[in-house]
């Protein structure tokens, strides 16, 4: 597994490693702090769903009529950029799902008791704190599984809007030199937003993380509040950037190749 994270040394100092705390396992299969708190964020989110569906009503409150603003708001900017409500409305649920959930994600892991609450594992000088719950997106393997939906979502929305062969066109250039070269280009860039779409969200939410534990662990009292206010706001625009590339790379991939 890949990822890093940050955590208190057994004497007391600050270490930086490269891979995520693992709670356990089951049938051989580590469960990893991370993986946890993508479950219970998880878990979460379809009990909010749940809840609110069972409270929507043909006459909005004034909360269900903030809600019913933003998504018509969002939808409607949906469908200028890609041009067509019907496309608006097959990619929404999966933008819409993209932002929420990684939102949740970072908001989740900057509560009380993150990182916080554990075991201590091994004895003696060899004992460690393992927490049952970690932000996710310090973890590489949970922004990868993000960044692989996005990239299979791009691509098979070109695929469905302009054909398989046609939308291969845009990467399989044979009609000249310099149309091979260009698609070459295009087809490197398309595997790049694997790496750019993971790493982006890993590593600025790795940042904030690790910034936030090395000023509490130096300067533990009012310091670390506007930093943590921060960290709000820097989780918001990275869930909000996640899925708005996620939106114009669609649109991108569903235009004929010229």
């Amino acid at each position: 597994m890949f990822g890093i994270t940050t955590a208190y040394a057994a004497e007391g100092g600050l270490s930086v490693k490269l891979a995520p705390y693992i709670v356990g396992e089951v049938f051989g299969v580590p469960i990893t702090a991370t993986m946890l708190t993508t479950w219970v964020v998880m878990a979460l989110l379809i009990l909010t769903a749940l809840v609110i569906k069972k409270r929507l009503s043909a006459i909005p409150g004034k909360l269900q009529s903030v809600f019913e603003l933003v998504v018509g708001g969002v939808f409607d900017y949906m469908a200028d950029v890609l041009e067509s409500k019907d496309a608006a409305r097959k990619y929404f649920p999966v933008v819409a799902t993209i932002f929420i959930f990684i939102l949740a994600l970072n908001w989740f892991g900057l509560l009380p008791g993150v990182t916080s609450i554990g075991y201590y594992a091994g004895h003696g000088s060899e004992s460690h704190f393992i927490p049952f719950l970690y932000p996710a997106a310090t973890d590489l393997n949970i922004t990868i599984a993000f960044a692989i939906i996005a990239f299979f979502t791009i691509e098979l929305a070109g695929i469905l809007a302009i054909g398989l062969f046609k939308y291969a066109g845009k990467f399989l250039n044979f009609r000249s030199p310099l149309g091979f070269v260009i698609g070459l280009i295009e087809l490197i860039s398309e595997l790049a937003r694997l790496i750019s779409f993971s790493f982006r969200l890993f590593g600025n939410i790795f940042a904030g993380k690790t910034l936030l534990v090395v000023i509490m662990f130096f300067i533990p009292y009012f310091v670390p509040v506007p930093i943590i206010a921060f960290e709000v706001f820097v989780g918001f625009i990275q869930a909000f950037v996640f899925a708005i590339l996620t939106l114009y790379f669609i649109k991108l991939a569903t235009e004929a190749p010229h």
